[in-house]
């Protein structure tokens, strides 16, 4: 049995060509954001930022750090996905929104916070960990919507990770988790390629 969202997760392959004549507006560049965030989050701490690399200048600034890969300047844009260092202390504004709209009752924020801290504030990797989470389900939801709105996309991994940090002023907290370039595709992309069999990755227990 599928749907319209399996088929598109089915799919869903690696851009390799883009029309580099194809643009996104600021409106679709943002829609792709905020489906983005729709993505969990721990505790709903929502630790992460875009930055979309669009203009000229900015992906001419990227493409040496990103290893000269071509979407960076074929595509429409290729976000900068920023995981951001996972931060109890910043749980009560987070949830405020919550508990303003009835969803959340205010004595129940603590309840939330104390057992975040406890399980990052002396823990770096964990904080880490969790910022290379939380990227990562942004730009999944984000690769789903590219999809479902007939755009090609890209994750990365080949990039100067302190270049990208330096060139584009990540804060200390920020961690760079990958790139992810959208943008119309030209025909010579490949079909999804196929999996390994289920009987080599799942175990009933």
């Amino acid at each position: 049995m599928t749907n319209a969202v399996i088929e598109c997760i089915l799919s869903r392959s690696a851009s390799k060509y883009y029309d580099p004549a194809a643009t996104l507006s600021d409106d679709q560049i943002g829609e792709l954001v905020r489906i983005g965030t729709s993505a969990p989050t721990s505790f709903h701490m929502q630790n992460w930022r875009f930055i979309a690399v669009r203009t000229p200048e900015a992906k001419a600034r990227l493409l040496p750090i990103a290893w000269n890969q071509p979407p960076i300047t074929d595509a429409a844009v290729t976000f900068i996905i920023c995981g951001q260092l996972a931060d109890s202390s910043v749980i009560p504004e987070r949830l405020a929104p919550l508990v303003e709209a009835g969803v959340m009752p205010e004595a129940m924020v603590p309840e939330w916070e104390k057992p975040a801290r406890g399980l990052y504030a002396e823990h770096p990797q964990r904080q880490r960990d969790e910022a290379v989470r939380t990227g990562t389900f942004g730009a999944s939801a984000m690769i789903y919507a590219a999809r479902s709105l007939g755009l090609g996309s890209t994750p990365m991994i080949g990039f100067d990770a302190e270049g990208v940090t330096r060139e584009f002023g990540l804060a200390d907290n920020e961690v760079p988790v990958m790139l992810l370039s959208i943008g119309a595709e030209l025909p010579g992309n490949w079909a999804q390629k196929p999996r390994r069999p289920l009987s080599e990755v799942l175990d009933f227990v």
